[in-house]
């Protein structure tokens, strides 16, 4: 194990969003001496690195050890890529790092599903969703929660942490085996399980290709939309559909939102193109673009609702399952939050006991 290991400062830093002269400000350091650090140069002394730690928000044991992977630049897909900074960029891809610690510390101690991701590569994204959705047995029903189909796929997912409108979401295949879907919680339910698909959408169309640029975001949208409103389903239940109070109905039957739902009307043929602006316009008028008219309950997670209510019952709090990861508690929270009952009041961490759920199995060393 390495006593100091630049790796580790470099992510620490970008997780927080600084660079490396602002973090030599505020750490009362030279910007020389952060540079010599993280091009391992030059090993900090146990008081700066005590200095660097309190800054960082880290333990200083945090910055020993192996190195963290985490998403690059190049695997990773971003929705709204084009509106973020590099240093949202880099702040969202190094919480992916400490994402994939906590992931792999859940993969040793627990028993996850199989994955099982269609490589749809080179498809139509219409085509694409229908293997999926057959792949998966789904038919031509709606799909009632999403995160639960996907992890009941093997896709690790997890919420964004970076509280900004510039990173909607964004997925990976890690190792090009594994694939991680990180959601926005705070968006309405309906822009969140769209966001899902999308992102799902990259896994099965862009695995080996490029995965940025309108095009692609294109295809994943298109996906996306096939996916939760398959065109059959459409047609069987949605023919009618011509007004914005029936739009604003018939949304629930596949939990979009009204805008998607248009959209799709429109895109299979059942919106003439003037209906569909006129629609438009009036959910615009209702606020529909920036908030969801009468939204659905968020969807949660399975797989960590039951590991943190396991680890619970079991005597480890979610304070020692940071500390294990050379972590604090509140640099874990953010990747449950909106997924998983993790509430934080007053320095306490609260679990509600959920319902019974599905299986999952503790791995046995």
């Amino acid at each position: 194990m390495k006593l100091f290991n630049p790796n580790r400062l470099i992510l620490a830093r970008q997780r927080r969003g600084l660079t490396k002269v602002v973090l030599a400000e505020r750490a009362g350091l030279s910007s020389k001496l952060i540079t010599l650090y993280e091009k391992s140069i030059q090993e900090p002394t146990e008081e700066s690195l005590k200095l660097l730690a309190n800054t960082l928000g880290f333990p200083v044991s945090f910055f020993s050890g192996d190195d963290i992977e985490a998403p690059t630049g190049d695997n990773a897909s971003f929705r709204s890529f084009s509106r973020m900074t590099a240093s949202q960029r880099d702040a969202a891809l190094a919480a992916g790092g400490i994402a994939y610690l906590f992931s792999d510390w859940i993969d040793k101690n627990f028993n996850l599903p199989l994955i099982n991701v269609p490589d749809c590569s080179g498809m139509e994204p219409e085509a694409a969703a229908m293997v999926v959705r057959n792949e998966w047995l789904l038919g031509q029903a709606p799909i009632k929660n999403l995160v639960h189909l996907l992890e009941s796929k093997g896709i690790r997912v997890y919420s964004l942490s970076e509280e900004t409108n510039q990173v909607n979401a964004f997925s990976c295949w890690r190792r090009g085996t594994t694939p991680f879907v990180f959601l926005n919680t705070q968006k309405s339910n309906e822009a969140s399980r769209f966001d899902a698909a999308h992102e799902l959408g990259h896994l099965v169309l862009h695995r080996h290709g490029e995965n940025k640029g309108k095009q692609v975001e294109a295809e994943a949208n298109a996906f996306a939309s096939a996916l939760l409103m398959p065109k059959e389903s459409i047609f069987a239940y949605a023919s009618t559909c011509k007004t914005t109070a029936a739009v604003i109905k018939t949304k629930k039957f596949w939990n979009v939102s009204a805008m998607a739902l248009t959209y799709r009307l429109h895109k299979v043929g059942l919106l003439s193109e003037w209906v569909y602006r006129d629609i438009c316009i009036e959910l615009s008028t209702k606020g529909a673009r920036t908030k969801e008219i009468d939204p659905s309950p968020r969807e949660n997670s399975q797989i960590l609702q039951k590991v943190l209510t396991f680890t619970r019952d079991n005597g480890k709090s979610l304070q020692k399952i940071a500390s294990e990861l050379n972590l604090k508690r509140s640099d874990l929270v953010p990747y449950l939050f909106g997924l998983a009952p993790v509430v934080v009041e007053s320095n306490q961490l609260h679990m509600p006991s959920p319902p019974r759920m599905g299986k999952l199995q503790l791995v046995k060393n």
